[in-house]
């Protein structure tokens, strides 16, 4: 390590070019990485939901639809708008009445189920839009923008489609907005913990190569959901950003040993060198914990999980790499200004803290006690939301559009039943009366309700025939008047399966329900699974590190403490949150604090070597550690803070909200329970950790202390 240092330190300026170069290929990466914006996609595949929803796309063409509620509009227009929207590019086919019969027939000739679907009481109707490409594809979302041009007064488009183009419009406004919030937020507790003013501002720089880096080689991924892109840049600000205070807390602390003062440009590059190597093992061990944490939800069903798992992992680990490399070159690159200017801090040691905690540690302890209880009883309880278009704002055209669909034609949601082609007619026929019968169900339309009309089946367009006959499948419509992820329409999407399943064994029910009806199963097992595996990760890089099987009990245990307040606050505030959040916010807590916890234990640590008590050693531990935790914490929370507060998606205001207010937890937690633990369980440390330091007496009293 100390080559490298030496070669940062001495060639920085090369090191520098390089970097810069680096950006370019970064540059370009990112720009080619395909956005996600569906999140129902990375459920399983071997689902039945997302087997119909392969059937549907490559099939029947129906996976990326949009509906276009008309009102108080003329047939001859309507038919006009039509032809115009089916010629917009990336529109597969555009289907109406007018498909099925001529426009002279009156609709009455159309069999009642099919009247009720392009048709409601008061003469609006409905125009359904089937795209080319996904719902979420680039080519779908360009289309829509182009139908919104088309459409005219009392037109309003709704369905999935429709929402994720809104959902991406707003995530690339809102995107910048977030990395300026956030930046400027980090900076102002930069500015009030630093001494120098130009070293803020040196700190972002630094963190400009890393989370660049990380954006870039996401273009190996292939692509990263909406929040994953949405979050990345925040998070590794926080998370990374107490790398850059170790290297610079340390710089200062060799220069300090240099004996301080005018020091020759030889001895500030040793100071620097030495600043490198000791800070490469810190942060190289404390990292692993956070990487872990992050890769823990790469065991989730739920493939947003290793999205957001692995894209973090990896800046984190890209942040440690520019820590010892990019960052000290910058430090000896601009020293001169970095010296220059400065200013008084505001975020100072916490002596008095230090010497509370380590004289009240005992009721401390049983107050935190009493206070964690309830909140770890209570975070299992929180209420939670599966439908995420209920987090977006409502104002929104694809929302406004699909509430409409609701209200003029009770399309509350809609199922997409496919079973295979050889079922007779009787027995669709029967299937179809029998899944009407099922409570909520409010329409069921298939191929056979046309020839159940006045309509021959000779004068039913091949067209029309195509939309409910492909592939080797047939596909039934239910309009359901349940909401999608509530208990009344769960049991009837079990009702449904269990009609269909009797006819054909192979048979899948898809769309947005049965969708959503897999990911609360999903996520229950996801939760479980995503914080026992983070845990276990994070627990044993603290068991190997310290050699201690006490040790990790004891920071671990701090942090679910406070991961425990954390979640169970919005049980007592009334709070819904959205299912991403009781998944991930736990597992990002842990990683991005747990750091806190070792850098409080190796200073207790390093203080029994020199020779002092356990009070002591915990009282110092706090006094020299506090500064760095509060720069640290309060930059996390600012920074997640502030997006939370502009963000007008309540899924990523929430999940910035628990990740701003668990940093704040933490850290308190950190600076005044920790180390009353480490007081209380000094012997069993002493016992359960090999080479630990001997436990000195107390001079006054003999006992140990």
């Amino acid at each position: 390590m100390e080559h490298l240092a030496r070669f940062v330190v001495r060639r920085r300026r090369l090191v520098l070019l390089i970097a810069v170069l680096l950006l370019i290929p970064s540059l370009l990466g990112a720009v080619a990485t395909y956005i996600n914006y569906d999140i129902l996609t990375y459920l399983p595949a071997e689902l039945d939901s997302m087997i119909g929803e392969g059937y549907l796309e490559d099939d029947f063409h129906m996976a990326s639809t949009a509906m276009i509620t008309v009102e108080n509009m003329p047939t001859a227009e309507t038919l006009k708008m039509k032809d115009e929207l089916a010629a917009v590019p990336g529109v597969r086919k555009v289907v109406w009445t007018s498909d099925m019969l001529s426009v002279e027939v009156p609709s009455k000739m159309l069999p009642k189920d099919v009247q009720d679907f392009f048709y409601n009481k008061t003469g609006a109707t409905m125009l359904l839009v089937q795209f080319e490409g996904t719902s979420a594809s680039a080519e779908t979302m360009q289309a829509i923008g182009e139908i919104k041009s088309i459409l005219r007064k009392d037109c309003f488009i709704g369905g999935m489609s429709a929402i994720l183009a809104d959902t991406k419009s707003l995530i690339d406004q809102e995107i910048p907005l977030y990395v300026l919030c956030a930046v400027g937020c980090s900076l102002v507790v930069l500015f009030l913990s630093l001494k120098s003013t130009v070293v803020p501002f040196i700190f972002m720089l630094g963190l400009l190569f890393p989370i660049a880096y990380n954006f870039g080689t996401n273009i190996f991924l292939g692509s990263i959901s909406y929040i994953t892109e949405a979050l990345a840049t925040v998070l590794q600000l926080g998370v990374t950003m107490d790398f850059s205070i170790f290297l610079l807390h340390r710089f200062e602390e060799e220069q300090q040993n240099m004996g301080g003062g005018e020091l020759s440009a030889q001895q500030v590059e040793e100071c620097m060198t030495r600043a490198i190597c000791n800070t490469a093992s810190s942060i190289s061990a404390s990292s692993l914990t956070t990487i872990a944490g992050f890769l823990a939800m790469c065991t989730m069903s739920l493939t947003l999980g290793a999205d957001i798992g692995v894209v973090m992992a990896k800046g984190v680990a890209l942040g440690v790499v520019c820590t010892v490399t990019v960052l000290p070159a910058l430090l000896m690159q601009f020293r001169r200004p970095i010296e220059r200017f400065s200013h008084r801090t505001l975020i100072p040691k916490l002596p008095r803290t230090a010497r509370f905690v380590t004289r009240f540690y005992a009721p401390l302890l049983l107050v935190f006690l009493l206070v964690v209880t309830p909140f770890a009883l209570a975070q299992s309880k929180v209420d939670v939301y599966y439908t995420l278009f209920d987090s977006l704002p409502q104002t929104m055209d694809g929302i406004v559009g699909t509430n409409r669909l609701k209200e003029d034609f009770n399309m509350t949601t809609t199922h997409f039943v496919i079973v295979d082609e050889n079922l007779t007619n009787r027995q669709l026929t029967e299937l179809s009366n029998k899944m009407a019968a099922v409570d909520g169900v409010n329409q069921v339309l298939s191929y056979e309700k046309f020839l159940g009309g006045a309509i021959p089946e000779s004068m039913v367009p091949a067209d029309l025939r195509d939309i409910f006959h492909a592939g080797g499948h047939r596909m039934i419509l239910v309009n359901s008047s349940y909401k999608s992820g509530a208990e009344e329409q769960n049991a009837q999407l079990e009702k449904l399966n269990d009609i269909v399943k009797s006819y054909d064994p192979n048979s899948v029910i898809s769309g947005e329900g049965a969708m959503t009806k897999d990911l609360i199963q999903v996520a229950d097992v996801d939760f479980r699974n995503v914080n026992i595996t983070s845990i276990l990760a994070v627990f044993v890089i603290i068991l190997i590190s310290f050699c201690s099987l006490s040790i990790p009990v004891l920071l671990v245990g701090s942090i679910e403490s406070a991961i425990f307040i954390n979640m169970g606050i919005p049980y007592f505030t009334g709070i819904q949150l959205p299912f991403v959040a009781s998944i991930v916010v736990g597992t990002i807590q842990l990683g991005a604090t747990v750091d806190y916890a070792i850098l409080t234990t190796t200073r207790f640590k390093e203080e029994l070597q020199n020779g002092r008590t356990v009070k002591e050693a915990a009282h110092i531990s706090v006094e020299q550690c506090s500064q760095s935790i509060l720069t640290s914490g309060l930059t996390f929370f600012a920074a997640t803070a502030s997006v939370a507060a502009i963000s007008q998606m309540e899924l990523i205001s929430s999940l910035c909200e628990l990740i701003s207010r668990g940093a704040l937890i933490s850290m308190l937690v950190i600076i005044l329970i920790l180390p009353a633990l480490l007081i209380v369980f000094a012997p069993v440390i002493a016992r359960t950790t090999r080479r630990w330091p001997k436990v000195q007496k107390a001079a006054s009293t003999g006992k140990e202390v």
